[in-house]
């Protein structure tokens, strides 16, 4: 019984470590440093389609390139684009300042969505250190069978309660890997945008919405995403959502 506890113990942690996927990063210095200089010299649109190009072909992006193009977006006036930046930048390096920076400039702009809360920043925080929390568990896990298969080949036996603990903490890294999700939202980029009752033309009218809006996005049905919007459950076309990373 005890050799199959650990069968089971070693797929499980098997299972675990292969569905962990890696993290790449690339780059591209000429490419940035020419978008640097175009920043520089106040040729912000050039300068933008530079550091697009880096941030959608190949996923490159550091905090001061991300603050360049929400500047960028703020200056034209597209307030959307300059959320979506901000929001990537805390994404990479959360901090309290920040949040506050994004509900000031929500305040500022009449923008729903930016409220600062410590809730939303523990989101983020657990976010950006996923990966090393992941790592941590496994690491556990793999000393702990480690030291448990030592300690049985010497004749050590082990309670039901401590097998129950663990099998219980290696289904929790399962679920960490498969199924933990703190929520997705979107910003709204377009104007007069319909907010909707239900997931219909022919639903009853509940707002007409700006761009810059965040909202919780709850899920979603054909063309429609269903969100949170003040409060209340409604729905609003895909295609007038900008769903957030």
């Amino acid at each position: 019984m005890q050799n199959l506890w650990f069968k089971i113990s070693g797929f499980l942690l098997l299972f675990l470590v292969l569905h962990t996927e890696p993290v790449y990063s690339q780059t591209d210095t000429k490419t940035l440093v020419e978008a640097d200089s175009l920043f520089n010299n106040q040729q912000y649109v050039e300068a933008f389609t530079k550091y697009d190009s880096l941030l959608q072909n190949q996923q490159l992006y550091s905090p001061q390139m991300l603050l360049k193009m929400a500047y960028i977006k703020e200056s034209l006036r597209d307030y959307t684009g300059a959320m979506y930046y901000l929001h990537l930048f805390y994404k990479k390096q959360p901090s309290r300042s920040v949040l506050k920076k994004m509900e000031e400039l929500g305040q500022a702009h009449r923008l729903n969505g930016y409220e600062y809360n410590d809730l939303q920043f523990f989101k983020t925080q657990l976010s950006k250190h996923y990966m090393r929390i992941l790592e941590l568990m496994l690491l556990a896990a793999v000393v702990t069978v480690t030291v448990m298969f030592v300690s049985w080949r010497k004749g050590h036996r082990f309670s039901r309660t401590f097998k129950v603990g663990f099998t219980l903490y290696l289904l929790f890294i399962l679920y960490y890997i498969n199924f933990l999700n703190l929520g997705d939202e979107g910003i709204i980029k377009k104007d007069q945008v319909a907010i909707m009752s239900a997931p219909s033309a022919g639903a009853t009218w509940l707002a007409t919405a700006s761009q810059g809006h965040k909202v919780p996005i709850t899920g979603e049905q054909d063309i429609w995403y269903k969100i949170r919007w003040k409060g209340q459950t409604a729905y609003i076309r895909k295609h007038n959502l900008l769903e957030l990373p």
